[in-house]
């Protein structure tokens, strides 16, 4: 009997796993997973992404087509400018608008139509009226003033029968 228990206790006994150390390994791994699929993003959103070339085939293209679609008659753009507008704004506490209006029309069909005395009263009373319609908090933004030039633009081509604004540019934008 001596021996046997000599030779129980000469055995060693199994190790047991150890739960923390499965922790561990488990969260070095997830770190590790974390942190390479970050690289990844990182590298496929900047390093990785495939730029735009262009090649000379490419520009003289695109010069082309651009040439196509600009009106052939029209050595300079055709622009027409308002008189100030001075606007009061909407919404409280009561403020006022001070701008200046240029439209860059896309033909002298259009020049001239706009500069028709009738077309022109028209105009300047649907921006005045689009104008009140805005509020400080509207015009305060880079995209309110875009949205306001937008609105415009469709405004005024809704007047216009023959000709057609291409831009619309503020040249004098003060709100007081």
């Amino acid at each position: 009997m001596a021996e046997k228990k000599t030779e129980e206790k000469s055995e060693k006994p199994k190790k047991k796993l150890n739960v923390a150390l499965i922790a561990k390994i488990g969260g070095i791994s997830i770190n590790l997973i974390g942190l390479f699929g970050g690289l990844w993003l990182v590298y496929s959103s900047t390093l990785g992404a495939n730029t735009i070339s262009i090649t000379e085939e490419k520009l003289k293209i695109e010069n082309e087509f651009a040439a196509k679609r600009a009106p052939s008659n029209l050595s300079d753009p055709l622009v027409y400018t308002f008189e100030k507008f001075v606007v009061n704004l909407s919404g409280e506490p009561r403020r006022m608008i001070q701008l200046e209006v240029s439209l860059e029309m896309l033909n002298k069909d259009g020049f001239e139509e706009v500069y028709v005395s009738d077309n022109k009263t028209k105009a300047r009373d649907r921006i005045v009226k689009l104008l009140g319609s805005y509020s400080f908090s509207d015009l305060d933004s880079i995209q309110g003033k875009l949205f306001l030039k937008e609105k415009i633009t469709s405004e005024m081509n809704s007047i216009l029968k023959k000709g057609l604004v291409k831009d619309v540019y503020f040249s004098d934008f003060v709100v007081k």
